[in-house]
């Protein structure tokens, strides 16, 4: 079997990663990979938003199962054109990644169906975003409207901060398009908690718990990233909390999007937020999250390949998805200056050394070969995940893992792991 996966992160090597254990023992290749990634698949080089130069390669090649894992190519309905040329592939159609590319229509399908989530209000004009701005009560939370690479969400501390975002966003174009409206939202109080799920538009079966980590700098300081290390499972997400949010929340999103003729097959990301008055929706996106997938997977017990076709093929209610009881945690180790200006094309080593610790897996986010010297390539360049029976021996094991790799001006956080009430 030839299984093709789309994209070139940290999320995508540990896909590859996890279905290289598959016992169906699939040929595999990405488009376009990473320097991680060519120890697994065979890499090529077509861009991930190529949507016909990727259509072309899996008709040419044959491939039995294409797996488009970023947001992009999603929205630019990648998965619609395969299934035209007659081909399988994971991942939500166009109109059902809506959900993730547009956070009006998120935000206006939880409003209409009575999914739990924060009050807010849209604008198209600056102006008239900027005198709302006036009237709210600080912080405020302001969002791009489309995809801005996780950065388009700004939580403003006062009314200069907003204009600024505002104007940034609308007026500077700094996100590009993603930034014709605006969503000004209100600030929730609470921890915030992954939980990602797989579904064929009928059945939907939750993963384990994750958090994340956005900010770039210890106690979450600094600006918002893709994402600086996560952990899983959250010590907040009881069997309790599971249970309000399959009624409140995870069956009623699949439900809405089904009677909206929008029904969703992939994986669907639910990202919630512990307030006092109960679990609420900050944000959904429409495929694996990105360092969440790299604690999530690991903790897979099922076979990933036998999922993914189960849901291209709409007989998910048939396999039977398990997980380990144990812990993992995600470092990441990244450029100098990121999430703003850093430099690329530094040496990386003691990769090898790493993962020589028990338990330490090292995924590529930013990597590219230069014969047989590994180059950073990216802002997120690493991922350091440790597996093991409890969090806090996860975290020991992965800042060991850490210790053991350098790269000049590398950066990295050093409480991955740790939450503390209230951020």
């Amino acid at each position: 079997m030839k299984v093709l996966v789309v994209g070139g992160g940290g999320r995508e090597h540990t896909i590859i990663w996890k279905l290289s254990q598959s016992p169906l023992k699939p040929e595999l290749f990405a488009a376009p990979g990473n320097g991680g990634i060519a120890e697994l698949a065979t890499c090529v080089d077509i861009k991930a938003t190529d949507v016909e130069g990727v259509v072309r390669f899996a008709k040419e090649k044959q491939i039995d199962l294409t797996v488009v894992a970023p947001d992009d190519p999603l929205m630019l309905g990648m998965v619609d054109r395969l299934e035209a040329e007659g081909l399988k592939a994971f991942g939500p159609r166009q109109n059902a990644a809506i959900i993730e590319g547009s956070k009006v229509f998120s935000k206006d399908l939880m409003k209409k169906y009575g999914i739990p989530t924060a009050a807010y209000e849209v604008f198209d004009d600056s102006e008239a975003a900027l005198a709302y701005l006036k009237t709210v009560s600080y912080p405020t939370v302001i969002k791009a409207e489309g995809l801005a690479l996780g950065k388009g969400v700004i939580i403003a501390a006062d009314y200069g901060e907003a204009e600024s975002a505002v104007r940034d966003i609308m007026c500077d174009k700094v996100f590009g398009d993603a930034g014709s409206r605006v969503v000004v939202e209100e600030f929730l109080t609470g921890q915030e908690v992954s939980v990602l799920a797989f579904t064929d538009g009928k059945t939907l079966c939750p993963m384990v718990s994750a958090q994340d980590h956005k900010r770039a700098y210890d106690n979450d300081e600094g600006l918002n990233t893709g994402g600086m290390g996560t952990f899983s499972p959250s010590r907040l997400y009881s069997a309790a909390v599971h249970e309000e949010c399959m009624k409140q929340i995870f069956l009623p999103t699949v439900k809405a999007m089904n009677k909206e003729g929008r029904p969703f097959k992939g994986v669907l990301y639910f990202g919630l937020i512990m307030t006092k008055n109960g679990v609420k929706v900050i944000e959904y996106n429409a495929r694996f999250g990105d360092p969440e997938t790299q604690v999530v997977l690991p903790r897979l017990k099922t076979d990933l390949l036998e999922i993914f076709l189960a849901v291209a093929e709409e007989r998910l209610e048939e396999v039977d998805i398990l997980w380990e009881d144990n812990a993992a945690v995600c470092v990441v180790l990244a450029s100098g200056g990121y999430p703003k200006k850093y430099a690329s094309g530094l040496p990386i080593s003691g990769i090898r050394e790493a993962e020589q610790e028990a338990g330490v897996t090292v995924f590529h986010a930013g990597t590219k070969r230069d014969g047989d010297t590994l180059l950073t390539a990216g802002g997120r360049v690493l991922g350091v995940t440790a597996v093991s029976g409890t969090l806090d021996e996860a975290i020991k094991k992965a800042y060991q893992g850490v210790s053991k790799i350098h790269f000049d001006n590398m950066h990295f956080r050093t409480d991955i792991g740790i939450k503390k009430e209230g951020i």
